[in-house]
C-alpha cells in the first residue's frame, strides 16, 4: 500500500502541485478571516460602552462673586464743606444714623429767622382773625338792634296816635263838662251866690282844659306827621347796616385767605430751610457696613450722580455703604432650566478652599448676559452660612444641588449623535457596524447624558465611529 502511494506520487506531480495550492488557499483564508475577526471584536471593544443605569445626583457647577445685598455711595444733597465725618471704614452703622455734618451755620440761621417769622404770623393771623370776627358780630349786632327798634316803633306809633286820640276825646269831654260848670256859675255870680274868686277857678279849669285838647291834638299831628319819617329813618339805618356787614362778609374771607397765604409761605419757607439744614446731616439711609470712606473732614464734596467706582466716587461722594452679602454666579444658558428659587448652594470661596458655606437661590435673572459670544444668566444666592466670614467682592465656586433621579439610563455625553436633525446614539448591528438609532434625550450632566427612551440598561452604544464608517461620512 505504501510503495503504491509512493509510485502514483512520483508519477503525478502536477496533482501534488494542485493539492498544496488548494491547501495553502484554504489556510491563508482561514488566517484572513481569524485576523479579521479579531480586528473587529478589537475596534468594537475599543469604541463602544454599554449604556449604565444608575442614580445621579443633578449638579451645576458655577463660578460666582460674593457682592452686597444693597450698596450706594453716601453724598450729601448740597454741595459743601464736611464739618465732622463720624464715621470710619468697618464700621457698622444703623438706619438714620448721623454719618457727616456739612457747613450749616448760616442755615440754622436762615431757620431760626422762618421759625421767628412764622410765629409773628400766626399771632396776626390769629388776631385778625378775631377780630374780622369781632366786626361781623359787631355789625350784626347792629343790624338785628335797628331791626328790633323799627319793629318796636312800627307797633308803637299807631298805639300812641290811638292812645292819643282817646286822650283828646277824654279832654274834650272834660272841657264840655267844665264849660257847662261856667255857664251855670256865671249865673251864679250874677246872683251873688258865688264869690269872683270861686268862678275864676271854675273858669280857670275850663281854660286848662281846653289847653289840654290843645297839646294832645299837637301831639296827634306830630304823631301822624313824624311816625312815618322816624319808620324810614330806621329802614335806612338797616339798610346801610345790612350793606355794611355784607361788605364785612364779603371781605372777610379773602382777608383771612391773604393773610393765610402769607403764613403758608413763610411756613413753605421754613420747611425749605430746615430741609436744607436736615440735608446738611448726612444719615445712614439703610444699616449696613461702611465699605469705603472717600472724603476727610475739611474736604469739599460736590455730588453727583456719576459712577459708582472710587475714582468717580472720591468727588462726589463722602463713603460707600453696603447691607448684606450674597452670591452672584453666571450660569450657562443650558444648565439655567435645571434651577429653580430655593434650590440649595454649596460655596466654596477661593479665600477658604478648604472651607464649604450653604446657600440658596434667591433669584433667577429674567435676562441673559452675553460676554465674548457666551450666553448665561446670573443667579443670586443668598448665603445661609459664611456671612460674618466671606468679604464682598470675593470669587468663589457654586454648586447647584438638584434632585436625585434614580435609575436613569445614562450615556457618555459623546456617544449622542445627530442625524437629519434628531438626535440619537449609534448601536451596532449584527456585524458590529454602527446604526443610528433615536433616542429621547434627558439631561445633559458635562460628560454624561440622561437617556429617556430609545436604549436599555448595558446596551452597547458607540463613542467613536469606526475609520470606514468616518470616511463614509466624509
Amino acid at each position: 500500500m505504501k510503495s503504491s502511494i509512493n509510485k502514483n506520487f512520483k508519477s503525478s506531480p502536477v496533482l501534488v502541485t494542485g493539492i498544496a495550492a488548494i491547501c495553502l488557499t484554504l489556510i491563508g483564508f482561514t488566517i484572513y478571516r481569524v485576523v479579521k475577526h479579531s480586528g473587529t471584536e478589537v475596534a468594537i471593544e475599543e469604541l463602544t460602552v454599554p449604556v449604565k443605569q444608575e442614580d445621579l445626583n443633578l449638579e451645576i457647577q458655577a463660578s460666582g462673586r460674593v457682592e452686597p445685598i444693597k450698596s450706594v455711595n453716601v453724598s450729601p444733597k448740597d454741595a459743601g464743606r464736611i464739618v465732622k465725618l463720624l464715621v470710619e471704614q468697618g464700621d457698622r452703622v444703623q438706619a438714620g444714623q448721623t454719618l457727616a455734618v456739612m457747613e450749616n451755620a448760616e442755615l440754622a440761621i436762615q431757620t431760626s429767622e422762618n421759625q421767628a417769622k412764622l410765629a409773628q404770623n400766626r399771632a396776626t393771623l390769629g388776631e385778625n382773625k378775631a377780630k374780622i370776627k369781632a366786626e361781623i358780630e359787631q355789625a350784626q349786632a347792629r343790624l338785628r338792634q335797628l331791626e328790633a327798634k323799627l319793629n318796636q316803633v312800627q307797633n308803637r306809633i299807631p298805639r300812641d296816635i290811638e292812645q292819643t286820640k282817646s286822650q283828646i276825646k277824654a279832654a274834650e269831654s272834660r272841657l264840655k263838662l267844665v264849660q257847662q260848670r261856667v255857664k251855670r256859675n256865671e249865673s251864679l255870680l250874677r246872683q251873688g251866690a258865688i264869690s269872683q274868686d270861686t268862678f275864676d277857678e271854675i273858669n280857670d279849669n275850663s281854660q286848662n282844659a281846653q289847653s289840654s285838647i290843645n297839646e294832645l291834638r299837637q301831639k296827634l299831628e306830630q304823631l301822624q306827621s313824624t311816625g312815618g319819617g322816624e319808620v324810614e329813618q330806621i329802614k335806612a339805618e338797616i339798610a346801610e347796616s345790612r350793606i355794611a356787614l355784607q361788605q364785612k362778609q364779603a371781605t372777610a374771607p379773602e382777608e383771612i385767605a391773604a393773610l393765610e397765604a402769607s403764613l403758608k409761605q413763610v411756613e413753605l419757607s421754613l420747611k425749605q430751610s430746615e430741609m436744607k439744614y436736615e440735608d446738611s446731616i448726612v444719615k445712614a439711609p439703610f444699616d449696613g457696613i461702611v465699605t469705603q470712606r472717600y472724603a476727610v473732614e475739611g474736604a469739599y464734596v460736590a455730588p453727583s450722580t456719576s459712577g459708582s467706582d472710587a475714582a468717580s466716587s472720591s468727588a462726589s461722594s463722602i463713603l460707600a455703604l453696603a447691607q448684606g452679602l450674597e452670591i452672584i454666579a453666571k450660569v450657562p444658558e443650558l444648565d439655567v432650566g435645571q434651577l429653580q428659587p430655593g434650590q440649595k448652594v454649596k460655596i466654596v470661596a477661593d479665600a477658604y478652599p478648604d472651607r464649604e458655606f450653604t446657600g440658596e437661590i434667591k433669584r433667577i435673572a429674567p435676562e441673559a448676559v452675553i460676554e465674548e459670544n457666551v450666553t448665561s444668566f446670573e443667579v443670586r444666592v443668598k448665603l445661609l452660612t459664611g456671612q460674618d466670614i466671606v468679604r464682598s467682592k470675593m470669587n468663589v465656586d457654586v454648586t447647584f444641588i438638584g434632585k436625585e433621579l434614580s435609575d436613569s439610563l445614562v450615556v457618555p455625553t459623546v456617544a449622542i449623535f445627530t442625524e437629519n436633525g434628531e438626535q440619537g446614539v449609534m448601536v451596532p448591528d449584527e456585524n458590529n457596524q454602527p446604526v443610528f438609532k433615536p433616542v429621547k434625550v434627558g439631561i445633559y450632566l458635562g460628560e454624561q447624558t440622561q437617556i429617556l427612551e430609545g436604549v436599555e440598561a448595558n446596551q452597547q452604544v458607540f463613542i467613536d465611529l469606526p475609520e470606514s464608517k468616518k470616511r463614509e461620512e466624509k
